[in-house]
């Protein structure tokens, strides 16, 4: 199984990478994992709504053309459904049963997510109600996964 997040940004503090690190070196154990970091669009210190649609539209462009066809697409965005770490399990498992052997999680900048790419998406994931950094949201999901998959191989990870 090969699972691709598709990241805007990159980790630029220690503990955010080292955290980051850490489960992709666990997640090696059940997946191959691919980390594709774009750079994120240009804004000035107090973008208008334009600028900010227009830096939405040439990420979403980087985004989509690093979607590999056949992959089961997931965009974390704030309007998405929530999941229990068992249910996120689940959906992965009956994906993966199903034949989808690619899964695309993508985590948009500090502006968020395009409609095009969130129309893409299989299904739209959001993480809490609450607002984290996306940064913060890479190692939430890093971890997440890592969950599901112990909980798919009845490891002991998951209490």
């Amino acid at each position: 199984m090969v699972i691709k997040l598709i990241t805007v940004g990159k980790l630029k503090e220690k503990y955010f990478r080292e955290a980051a690190e850490e489960y992709e070196k666990r997640l090696g154990a059940y997946c191959k994992l691919e980390v594709c970091e774009l750079e994120p669009a240009r804004l000035s210190d107090d973008p208008s709504d334009g600028d900010i649609s227009r830096a939405l539209e040439k990420e979403s462009a980087d985004i989509l053309r690093k979607i590999p066809a056949g992959s089961f697409v997931v965009p974390l965005c704030v309007e998405g459904g929530q999941l229990t770490s068992e249910g996120f399990a689940k959906l992965i498992g009956r994906e993966a049963a199903g034949g989808r052997s690619t899964f695309v999680f993508i985590i948009g900048g500090s502006y968020g997510l395009s409609d095009k790419v969130k129309t893409r998406g299989d299904l739209r994931l959001g993480m809490s109600e609450m607002t984290f950094p996306h940064r913060l949201a890479r190692i939430m999901l890093t971890e997440q996964l890592y969950r599901a998959f112990t909980l798919m191989s009845n490891g002991k990870y998951h209490k």
